[in-house]
């Protein structure tokens, strides 16, 4: 450990039968491009959760992550240490910031997230608003990260970027999951870069969903909200879809091939959900197999039939590309500092100290809706 070096403390994760073992970490000074946050919040993703606690999980979800390592992506706090070239942050700047210790050519434990010092690449981090608590910023990286990757990457939706001046595009963007994380992001980085956006939701969200930018709201709970979508579409041209919800792949394939525009859906979600799975192991996993590969065989069917393409995202491949500092240097800054752009969905605080990251997933693992779980750090050593 380096001399004079900051304590460190992690949750350390070293396997999915055990709960995180809270104690002493290496601090890791931040290198080239680089700054180290000490982080004063984390929020809890359903990728957390399932990696921490579902072992059958991490090797086909992450297989080159090795116990021990540090989980996490989601995070805000203070600047406490400037790498080389960085010229953006001094220290003591407040942040919210991605941590991409998940990726595969990171796979660092120091760029987790579920720790006091948190070593991050500079060009995903962010300046937030002193109005803006870090409880509630931690909200953002992964959820934006994911949005960004889906409707920005060149492989993907491809749209215009956000900006403070974007022009409308004349296109209808449909999200299918609006009230989910990555679909309160989505919803706001379409709308800023010029795109109309239809979305769905339970009734009760649609007011909020609205607030973020949305123009209409669907109820996903009706029989015949596909139509509903189509016949809404009529005379407009679509800039593709967006399938956040369990199942919703077909439903958007179902859209698209009615519509007039472009015709590709983004996906970001699977034929079932995280939260439908628990301690049962395996067990619980063997039954969902025959629906998850059919279901898989339909939509590949169906798109190639109708000519529509799809893919599925990894939320972390935007620190390798342009949208990366698109988003988090270019868009975010200004777009919190003036409230063009909101952290959403609203933190729910379920603890302090890297102790109550197991009630933050056993809290992630029941599926909140239009919320998202959050950890206070500040009284952590």
């Amino acid at each position: 450990m380096q001399t004079n070096a900051p304590a460190n403390t992690a949750a350390w994760f070293v396997s999915a039968k055990e709960k995180l073992k809270v104690g002493p970490a290496p601090y890791t000074p931040p290198g080239e491009g680089e700054i180290v946050v000490r982080t004063r919040a984390v929020a809890i993703n359903p990728v957390d959760w399932a990696l921490a606690t579902l072992p059958f999980i991490g090797p086909r979800v992450a297989p080159w992550l090795k116990p021990p390592a540090v989980l996490g992506e989601d995070l805000a706090g203070e600047v406490a240490a400037v790498g080389p070239g960085v010229t953006r942050f001094k220290v003591g700047d407040r942040v919210v910031a991605f941590a991409a210790g998940g990726n595969q050519n990171r796979n660092r434990a120091s760029e987790g997230a579920f720790q006091t010092h948190v070593v991050v690449l500079a060009h995903m981090a962010a300046p937030i608003p002193d109005a803006l608590s870090f409880e509630q910023a931690s909200v953002l990286p992964l959820g934006l990260c994911t949005a960004a990757c889906g409707l920005f990457q060149k492989d993907f939706l491809a749209l215009q970027h956000p900006s403070a001046d974007a022009r409308p595009t004349g296109k209808t963007l449909v999200i299918w999951g609006g009230a989910t994380s990555v679909g309160c992001n989505a919803i706001q980085l379409a709308a800023n870069a010029g795109y109309e956006v239809f979305t769905t939701a339970s009734p009760h969200n649609a007011d909020y969903l609205k607030s973020l930018g949305a123009a209409q709201v669907f109820d996903y709970h009706r029989k015949t909200v596909v139509k509903e979508i189509i016949a809404a579409l009529k005379g407009k041209t679509i800039a593709g879809a967006f399938a956040l919800a369990t199942g919703s792949t077909s439903l958007c394939l179902d859209i698209l091939h009615r519509a007039k525009g472009d015709k590709f859906v983004a996906v970001a979600a699977g034929p079932f959900s995280l939260s439908d799975l628990g301690a049962g192991g395996m067990a619980q996993v063997l039954p969902l197999l025959p629906k998850m590969l059919l279901t898989g065989l339909s939509d590949t069917l169906k798109a190639r039939s109708r000519g529509i393409g799809t893919k599925f995202i990894w939320g972390g491949s935007l620190v390798d590309n342009e949208v990366g500092p698109a988003v988090f240097v270019d868009f975010l800054p200004r777009a919190l500092a003036d409230g063009r752009y909101v952290a959403a969905p609203p933190a729910v605080v379920v603890g302090d100290g890297l102790e109550a990251l197991e009630a933050g997933f056993e809290a992630q693992r029941r599926g909140p809706s239009a919320k998202k779980i959050v950890v206070s750090l500040n009284l952590q050593p």
